[in-house]
C-alpha cells in the first residue's frame, strides 16, 4: 500500500508543470502607428499603444531633436531607479548613427529609453498618450512597463520602424 501510494505521488509530481510567462526574443515599434510590439518567435505576445517625442515623424539625427530613432538596436539595460516609474535603455546611437552624426558635424544624442511614466504621475495611465511628451523615448503607463519589464531579457533585439 504504501509502494503505491510513493508511486502516485511520484507520477503527480512529474505531470505538474508550472505556467511560465512567454518571454519575448524581439520588440517591435511602429511610430506611425504608436504600438510597441512584444514578439515571442514571430508569435505576437503583447501590444501596447505608446506616447513619442515633440517630433515623432523622422528618424533621430541628433541630440536634442526630439525624435525617437528609427533602425535596429537592443534594449540591453534596465534601470529600477530613473527619473522615471522603470526604465530600458535602448542602444542608440549605433555605428551607423554615430557617423551620420559626425558628417553633419552634431552630436547623435543617447540615453533613449523604453519607460513608464514620470516617477509620482503614474495616476495619469493611459492619459499620457493623449500627448507627444518624451524627448523621443518611447513611453507606456507603469502598469505596462511593469509587464514589459518581466517579458524582456536584457539583450532583446527591438526594430524602430517609422
Amino acid at each position: 500500500m504504501f509502494a503505491l501510494l510513493l508511486i502516485g505521488m511520484l507520477a503527480a509530481d512529474n505531470s505538474v508543470s508550472f505556467a511560465h510567462p512567454v518571454k519575448a526574443d524581439q520588440v517591435v515599434l511602429v511610430k506611425s502607428q504608436r504600438t510597441l510590439t512584444l514578439l515571442s518567435q514571430g508569435n505576437v505576445i503583447r501590444t501596447y499603444k505608446v506616447a513619442l517625442g515633440g517630433a515623432p515623424v523622422g528618424a533621430k539625427e541628433q541630440q536634442g531633436d526630439h525624435k525617437t530613432p528609427e533602425g535596429h538596436y537592443v534594449l540591453d539595460r534596465r534601470n529600477s531607479k530613473s527619473r522615471f516609474y522603470k526604465s530600458l535603455h535602448v542602444s542608440y546611437p549605433n555605428e551607423q548613427d554615430r557617423q551620420k552624426a559626425a558628417k553633419n558635424g552634431t552630436s547623435p544624442g543617447g540615453d533613449v529609453m523604453l519607460h513608464g511614466l514620470p516617477n509620482g504621475f503614474g495616476w495619469l495611465g493611459a492619459a499620457h498618450r493623449a500627448m507627444v511628451w518624451t524627448d523621443g523615448c518611447i513611453a507606456v503607463t507603469d502598469a505596462e512597463i511593469d509587464e514589459i519589464w518581466d517579458l524582456v531579457a536584457d539583450g532583446t533585439p527591438i526594430e524602430i520602424r517609422p
